[in-house]
C-alpha cells in the first residue's frame, strides 16, 4: 500500500508530500505529476514518482494500484475540473484504490457560489462511483490574501465586495496537515470534513492586522460587486474569474465560509495558524 499525492508539486500537494515525509517512509509516498523534471527533488529523497496529466485521462492508467491511498487534489483551472477529475476517479476505481481522498470547498453540497459548483459535482462523480472515499471540504485559504500584500500596501487599501462578512481562513500549510492525517489514519472512510480556520476574521479587521504589521495605514474598502469587477479586469484578471472571484465575496458576505466547525484542528491536533502570524510572514516577505 502507498499514499499517492496527485499534484504534488503545486501548492498544496507540494505542502503534503512534504509533511507525509515527516510522518511515514519515504518509500511509502508517491507523488503523481506532469513534470518529472520539476520534481526531481522529491524523487531525490525516494519518493516515487508517477507521471500522469490530468488532462491525458490514458496517461492514468498507471498512476494508481490496489489498495493505495489516494490524495486527488482539485484541478486549479476553474472550468476544467469536472472531465479532469472523472479521469482520475475512473483511473482509481479500475486500480482498485483503498481510499480516495478529494479537497473540496466548505460546505459542500449546501455551498451556494460558483466556485463550489465544480467541486459539488466532484463529490457527487465519487459517491456514484462507489470508491472508499474522504471529502476533505477546504475553507478559503489565508494565501489568498496574502499573496496579493504588494498592492493593497501601494494603494493603502484591501478593496473587495463582501461587506462584514467573516472569513475562517486557515494557511495551506493548516489543510495539507489535515489531508496527512486522514491518508495516514484510520476510521476517515466515508466522512466529509469542513475544515477552516478556528477563528473567523472579516476584512476590516484583516486591514487592521496589516496596519498593525506595517505601521502603514491601510483600510477596507467596501465597493459594488460590478465596481470590484472593473478593478479586478483592469488588474489583468479574465472576466470570467474576476466574476468568480466577486461572487465569492458575495458568498462571504453571506457567511458562507464563516464556519468554524472545529474539524481543522481535531485532525491536526492542533489550533490553526492564527492571522497575524501569516500576515507577519507575508509582510517579511515583500
Amino acid at each position: 500500500m502507498s499514499i499517492v499525492v496527485t499534484g504534488a508539486t503545486g501548492a498544496l500537494g507540494r505542502l503534503v508530500v512534504e509533511q507525509l515525509l515527516d510522518t511515514v517512509p519515504a518509500d511509502q509516498v508517491v507523488a503523481v505529476v506532469r513534470d518529472k523534471d520539476k520534481a526531481a527533488p522529491l524523487a531525490a529523497r525516494g519518493v516515487e514518482l508517477r507521471i500522469a496529466d490530468y488532462d491525458r485521462p490514458e496517461t492514468l492508467s498507471d498512476a494508481f494500484r490496489a489498495g493505495d491511498r489516494v490524495l486527488l487534489v482539485s484541478g486549479s483551472e476553474v472550468g476544467k475540473r469536472i472531465p479532469q477529475h472523472t479521469a482520475v476517479i475512473d483511473a482509481a476505481k479500475a486500480a482498485g484504490v483503498a481510499q480516495l481522498a478529494y479537497t473540496g470547498v466548505l460546505g459542500g453540497p449546501d455551498a451556494d457560489f460558483l466556485l463550489a459548483d465544480e467541486h459539488k459535482a466532484t463529490e457527487q462523480l465519487i459517491l456514484d462511483s462507489g470508491l472508499p472515499h474522504t471529502f476533505l471540504r477546504n475553507g478559503w485559504y489565508t494565501e489568498n490574501y496574502t499573496a496579493n500584500l504588494a498592492p493593497v500596501l501601494e494603494h493603502g487599501a484591501v478593496v473587495a465586495n463582501a461587506g462584514d462578512g467573516r472569513i475562517s481562513s486557515a494557511t495551506r500549510a493548516d489543510y495539507a496537515a489535515a489531508a496527512v492525517a486522514v491518508l495516514t489514519g484510520d476510521g476517515h472512510l466515508g466522512a466529509a470534513y469542513e475544515l477552516s480556520g478556528d477563528v473567523a476574521w472579516s476584512l476590516s479587521e484583516y486591514a487592521a492586522v496589516i496596519a498593525a504589521a506595517t505601521g502603514k495605514e491601510i483600510v477596507h474598502k467596501n465597493v459594488p460587486a460590478a465596481a470590484h469587477q472593473e478593478i479586478l479586469v483592469g488588474a489583468g484578471l479574465p472576466e470570467a474569474f474576476a466574476a468568480i472571484l466577486v461572487d465569492v465575496d458575495e458568498a462571504i458576505a453571506r457567511g458562507r465560509l464563516a464556519g468554524t466547525s472545529g474539524d481543522l484542528a481535531r485532525l491536526t491536533g492542533r489550533p490553526t495558524t492564527p492571522l497575524a502570524d501569516t500576515v507577519a510572514e507575508a509582510v517579511a516577505a515583500v
